[in-house]
Order: structure tokens, then C-alpha cells, then sequence
């Protein structure tokens, strides 16, 4: 499947945009699967390597890392750099589904 198909989705796509060198996005990881873990199926949760996929990185204007954006039908409902609290992430996709 696509980066495309994927973010194109009925449900919210929660894109997480890291580098392995990237010492906040370590961070985000735990974080991460606390958010699934309370989402469920309700939501997908992407991680994307912008060394390793730098045109999608290009494509959608990542500057920094991390950066979270959030996806429904294709478009960026939200985003955001930086780390952010779980329940702040919870109630992003939330207010999406």
C-alpha cells in the first residue's frame, strides 16, 4: 500500500514524520503507542522516515522533526512539530473520526 492510498483513508491517519537521528523523535515513539493503544482500530498511525522518503517529506513542506500531521480522505486535517502529550494526540484524532 502507498503513502497515497494510506492517507487516504475512511478513518484518521495520524503521520508521524521522524529521523532515526532525530533525538525528540525517540521520544514520540512510547508516546506513540500509548496513543494507539487508547485508539484502537479507530485511527492508523504511520511513522515516516524522511532520510529514507524524502520526497514525501519535500511534498508535504516537513522542515523539522518530529512532525505529526493528521490525514482523513487524503487531506491534512492537522499538524504540528514538536512532542507532544498523548492526550493532546488522543483528542486530535477524536475530534476526526
Amino acid at each position: 500500500m502507498t503513502f497515497k492510498e494510506m492517507i487516504n483513508s475512511d478513518k484518521p491517519v495520524l503521520v508521524d514524520f521522524f529521523a532515526e537521528w532525530c533525538g525528540p523523535c525517540k521520544t514520540m515513539a512510547p508516546i506513540l503507542k500509548q496513543v494507539k493503544d487508547e485508539v484502537q482500530d479507530n485511527a492508523s498511525i504511520i511513522k515516516i522516515d524522511i532520510d529514507k522518503n524524502q520526497q514525501t517529506a519535500i511534498t508535504f513542506q516537513v522542515n523539522s522533526v518530529p512532525t505529526l500531521m493528521l490525514f482523513k480522505h487524503g487531506k491534512v486535517l492537522w499538524r504540528q512539530s514538536g512532542v507532544l502529550p498523548k492526550n493532546e494526540l488522543v483528542q486530535k484524532i477524536k475530534e476526526h473520526l
